[in-house]
């Protein structure tokens, strides 16, 4: 994804991270996870989190380890699947690049063991 960042922009970038928050913190159905969370710093380190898989020039995601992050919330697969949605919703809002949302996506997939133990639409 070497030229994907360039492709996007800083200011697409930044647009498609506080859609994509905004949108997880007011839907119902994750929305409840975000009730106590500062937005601000959750955009920031979504932000990172983006520009690093996107190549971005000397960004380097500095938050915390995924599993550590997402370890006092019991997440479900359901729940996972609704937070990618909402991330490609915004993706194709924002018109990003066919081949880069598919990527991110897929990137995003391939973390669902850091985040839940939850198959695809799975709620235990």
């Amino acid at each position: 994804m070497s030229d994907a960042y360039d492709r996007i922009g800083a200011a697409r970038l930044e647009a498609v991270i506080a859609d994509f928050v905004g949108r997880m913190a007011r839907d119902p159905m994750i929305g409840f996870f975000f009730a106590r969370v500062d937005l601000a710093r959750l955009e920031a380190r979504e932000r990172e989190l983006a520009a690093t898989f996107l190549g971005a020039p000397g960004v380097v995601y500095e938050g915390r380890a995924l599993r550590d992050a997402h370890s006092a919330h019991r997440i479900f697969g359901g729940q996972f699947d609704r937070r990618r949605e909402l991330l490609r919703q915004v993706l194709v809002a924002h018109e990003v690049p066919e081949d880069v949302r598919t990527a991110w996506l897929a990137h995003v997939e391939s973390l669902r063991a850091e985040i839940t133990a939850d198959a695809a639409g799975a709620c235990r």
